[in-house]
């Protein structure tokens, strides 16, 4: 049985295939369209379809439209109808969503070029979150906490799992929305509204006792419950005359980032884990188990996760490559195919590298496209640890693209930690981006305990997504990667998960006794690159030193 995945409803369009249970690929159409998350969040798009990411799914598999037999979107419009209620916001806008929602089902057929019927499914938008974590994490049982900014009309759910039955048991509704006091801050702060990892970067040099005080009109947590207060969401008509009467005025895009900035983000971070924090206490209490799957935005939060992790309430902590929306596309899928076939999907299965992948020929295509010359390494690995021990900085283009928001070994930018310029350098010649901002180190497996307090290891740490604080001796000789707080959004890189780079993580180590390097997406405010014709375009126009794409490999002075 093909079933498609599909999200579309407000940001993060992707697309995801099971065959037979299994995930053989899921995308994000970012990656081809170049529109950062695939197009903006509004009223008035759901219906617009992430057409090249199915377009490339299909053609993955080698399926026609014919060959799919049930697709599944991650949203469900009579949810969406019976739970909202008027006051909170714009009823025209609402009309609008519904209106567009309704032609999401004429959108797919008109796509695919056939008549769904009865095997269109709208999966609930919280259903999908949970799927997309707990099957690929391999538990036979689990808690789920699923935060975001909001699914049909919920902003937090609490689920259980048990074999493929999925069931929710309690739900936060609107306005009670962590994810949207983030859109809302980051844009009081000077950033766009997808931008709370810039905020996140930022706390880290704030006071949070600052605005502690504060921050209980905003957001509140006790024990084991949270609240939001409407009153400070984007669509509340007095939420900035509230805002700048509490913390001041605004910061404007390219304004200077003041003090007060960093310690309204550390602020706002520290409420943060006490919420998520609570909800973790909560479903704990409401689902009894050793095991939780976070999904959700806000499961992108690393210091909340390693919050999460390090409380106790659980023994296993699993959150997938893509909690985000983008993620809801494999999940739907999966609720889907548990609903139509006796079959039990695959399980466990939580590789990130599930999108394209490019044949050397047509790696050396784009180079000749490009009017450029490439040599060819017998060794791309070791040669690249070398330019990078030498203090350059190697674009690293290998294999199937990473799903999710992380470059992963895959699509990245990579250089050395040792440097204690190394940040600024990035920052200002290559990404273009805050000084303030920082970078992650990806260690192989073997040393990662000797280096970073990982704890209790999980699938998860492949992903980049704790914050784990860097061993005291250690600090001083991976400034590149160590944040204010002194801590680093590890990856951690095993052999088996991505033997190309663990061997030039170890060519590294061998040459520097280091067992880490810098990495970061690769891209430069765009999309992360996805085909060889975008690895040459953002190498040309950025501080990259070297190209390696498979085993070619070009350079700036080449």
């Amino acid at each position: 049985m093909n079933v498609l995945g599909i999200n579309s409803v407000y940001h993060e369009s992707a697309a995801a295939l099971l065959v037979d249970g299994k995930l053989v690929v899921a995308v994000e159409e970012e990656r081809f369209n170049r529109i950062k998350h695939g197009k903006q969040a509004d009223f008035d798009n759901p219906h617009q379809l992430p057409e090249r990411a199915v377009r490339f799914c299909l053609n993955h598999a080698g399926l026609t439209a014919r060959d799919i037999d049930h697709v599944a979107f991650s949203f469900d419009p009579a949810a969406r109808r019976k739970r909202y209620r008027s006051e909170w916001w714009d009823p025209r806008l609402e009309e609008t969503f519904r209106l567009r929602l309704g032609q999401v089902r004429g959108a797919i057929d008109d796509l695919l070029g056939r008549s769904l019927g009865q095997r269109l499914h709208f999966v609930p938008h919280h259903l999908a979150h949970a799927a997309s974590a707990y099957f690929p994490s391999g538990f036979d049982r689990a808690a789920i906490l699923t935060i975001d900014g909001i699914g049909e009309t919920a902003a937090s759910s609490l689920a259980k799992a048990v074999g493929t039955d999925i069931k929710t048991v309690e739900t936060f509704e609107y306005p009670h929305s962590i994810g949207f006091i983030w859109e809302v801050f980051s844009g009081y702060l000077g950033f766009s509204h997808y931008d709370a990892s810039k905020v996140m970067g930022l706390a880290a040099y704030g006071d949070p006792e600052v605005y502690r005080e504060q921050f209980l009109s905003v957001m509140r947590a006790d024990e084991v419950n949270y609240g939001v207060a409407r009153e400070f969401l984007g669509t509340h008509p007095d939420r900035f005359a509230r805002m700048e009467a509490i913390f001041g005025p605004p910061r404007y895009e390219d304004a200077e980032i003041l003090p007060r900035h960093a310690d309204i983000a550390a602020a706002l971070q520290v409420a943060t884990d006490a919420a998520v924090t609570a909800a973790v206490r909560r479903v704990k209490r409401r689902v009894p188990s050793d095991n939780l799957c976070l999904a959700g935005g806000v499961g992108l939060n690393c210091v909340t996760n390693e919050v999460v992790r390090r409380c106790g309430e659980f023994a296993n902590v699993f959150i997938p490559s893509a909690p985000h929306d983008a993620g809801t596309a494999v999940g739907a899928a999966f609720a889907v195919h548990c609903a139509k076939d006796k079959r039990p999907p695959e399980r466990g299965n939580a590789t990130p590298y599930l999108g394209p992948a490019f044949r050397r020929s047509e790696i050396l295509a784009a180079v000749k496209s490009a009017g450029l010359r490439a040599r060819r390494s017998k060794s791309p690995a070791r040669d690249a640890a070398g330019m990078i021990a030498g203090g350059r900085i190697v674009a690293w283009f290998q294999g199937r693209m990473e799903f999710g928001p992380r470059a992963l070994g895959n699509r990245s930018l990579l250089a050395d930690p040792r440097r204690p310029d190394m940040r600024a350098i990035l920052n200002q010649k290559v990404k273009h981006r805050e000084d303030f901002r920082p970078f992650a180190p990806s260690v192989l497996a073997e040393h990662a305990e000797e280096w970073f307090e990982i704890g209790m290891p999980t699938a998860s740490h492949e992903f980049m997504l704790f914050a784990c604080p860097v061993k005291p001796d250690k600090r001083d000789l991976i400034p590149a990667v160590l944040h204010k707080d002194g801590s680093a959004r590890v990856q951690i890189v095993s052999r088996k998960s991505n033997p190309r780079f663990h061997e030039l993580i170890s060519s590294f180590h061998a040459t520097t006794g280091v067992p880490l390097v810098v990495n970061t997406s690769f891209n430069d405010s765009e999309p992360i690159v996805c085909t060889p014709n975008d690895a040459i375009v953002t190498f040309r126009k950025s501080g990259i030193d070297a190209l390696f794409m498979d085993d070619v490999v070009l350079t700036a002075r080449g």
